[in-house]
């Protein structure tokens, strides 16, 4: 007899552990729910009825991870509508560009240098390139830089990562997920790709005014109905054409950002996001054997250094470009520097397209790596600035401040002419009764 519903209980218990613990050490959950996956799994023991190898839910965890992704890229394409896209201009555009071909050109070399395939290369290049942008926006709230010069082109890169994820994995996933290995049939998968993207994109545009009539219903039943079968029908037969169905989320949710519900679209599936989001990453924790990663440590410690060396040369690069102090520049790279949901997103491409068994552990570490350096990075940005000012000069400090002189003492003016003598007043005696 299986309990899969107390094995689902069990899963989110010690998922609600590792938050508590996350909050007290004030860091992002994302690496404890990792390692709290790896810790438990197949591997683990069973003690009484507590079947920590989670056998029997593993296929139910797994799917309400599946779901877990949809979310975070649905609600993803809800903050980054195409207007507001449009509208970024050429700050994010210079930004975001000097951070994405800096990262995906050494993403593409490190691998390439350790002599991996082709289609590993891509999906490592993929893991390595794109921020977290989950992680850097808490990040920023918590410490209470969201008014800081610099945050508005942090956001913009975020954004531009955003876009360029979505074309990157519609190409990969339909080089990955349809075996193509000719060059025609390279061409005619990512063709089918970026095809599905525009015509869903162009679609919500030309359709925008039946969407909205569409979705202007009262009962909150109705419309929850209507928005999460819209996202998994279009998410779903974008898998069909061998396009993640991430991709396929992503773009719903940028067709909804231009439709007059989206902060009633917000509202509803917030609370879906942050649950089936917390399940992906257990998730992807559970498919992670500790006894594995022996092989992915040299790789993914060298892929760790890779990106600091990227983040924070960007960093300073598109800062700098815009007009920013190198202070300002250098708290961009090192805010940047985090990772988390899309690398994992593209290493579970790599594990569907059957590549490498290294993929998976080695995001995994590079996340849990990142995750954890990242905020602390950004949080000690004086001390790290500081460092690399020592190195690289491009500050000269403030010449110390000298010791006050001491006053003067104040001499009084002399008078213009001769001082007059003081008049003497007669003295007289009185005696007791007496004259004088």
């Amino acid at each position: 007899m299986t309990h899969v519903v107390f094995e689902i209980g069990l899963a989110l218990a010690l998922m609600a552990a590792a938050g508590f613990l996350s909050s007290r050490l004030k860091v992002s959950i994302v690496p404890f729910l990792i390692l709290v996956g790896m810790v438990v799994g197949p591997q683990a023991p069973q003690i009484g009825i507590f079947d920590l190898r989670f056998i029997h839910s593993a296929p139910l965890i797994e799917f309400l991870g599946r779901l877990g992704v949809l979310f975070l890229l649905f609600y993803l394409g809800l903050e980054f509508s195409v207007s507001r896209v449009m509208k970024a201009g050429r700050k994010i555009a210079v930004s975001g560009t000097i951070h994405v071909a800096l990262n995906f050109t050494l993403g593409v070399i490190y691998p390439w240098l350790m002599g991996w395939e082709t289609y590993e290369i891509l999906i490592s290049a993929g893991v390595t390139t794109i921020s977290s942008s989950a992680i850097i926006a808490k990040v920023l709230v918590d410490l209470k830089r969201t008014a800081n010069p610099e945050t508005e082109l942090i956001l913009g890169i975020i954004m531009f990562d955003d876009i360029f994820l979505a074309v990157y994995m519609s190409i990969v996933s339909g080089l990955v997920l349809s075996g193509a290995t000719s060059l025609g049939g390279v061409l005619v998968s990512g063709g089918i790709a970026l095809g599905f993207m525009l015509a869903i994109l162009i679609v919500g545009r030309v359709g925008l005014r039946w969407i909205n009539k569409a979705l202007n219903v009262q009962s909150a039943e109705i419309f929850g109905i209507m928005v999460f079968g819209l996202l998994m029908l279009i998410a779903g037969f974008g898998e069909t054409l061998h396009v993640a169905e991430a991709i396929g989320a992503l773009l719903v949710g940028m067709v909804l950002a231009e439709t007059e519900h989206r902060e009633r679209i917000e509202h509803l599936v917030l609370p879906f996001r942050d649950f089936m989001g917390a399940i992906f990453f257990f998730s992807f924790g559970l498919t992670i054997d500790p006894r594995t990663l022996g092989g992915a440590v040299w790789p993914a410690l060298g892929a760790v250094l890779v990106s600091l060396v990227g983040n924070i040369t960007a960093g300073m690069l598109a800062g700098r470009a815009n007009g920013l102090s190198y202070r300002a520049s250098s708290n961009i790279g090192v805010t940047i520097v985090s990772r988390g949901e899309f690398s994992i997103i593209m290493a579970n491409l790599g594990k569907a397209g059957g590549l490498a068994a290294i993929l998976q552990p080695y995001a995994a570490l590079y996340v849990l790596i990142l995750a954890v350096l990242g905020p602390v990075l950004t949080k000690e940005s004086k001390l790290v600035f500081n460092l690399l000012n020592k190195v690289f000069r491009w500050q000269q400090p403030a010449p110390p401040k000298s010791a006050p002189r001491p006053a003067k003492p104040v001499v009084p003016a002399e008078p213009a002419g001769p001082a007059a003598e003081p008049r003497e007043e007669p003295i007289s005696s009185v005696n007791d009764g007496g004259k004088a």
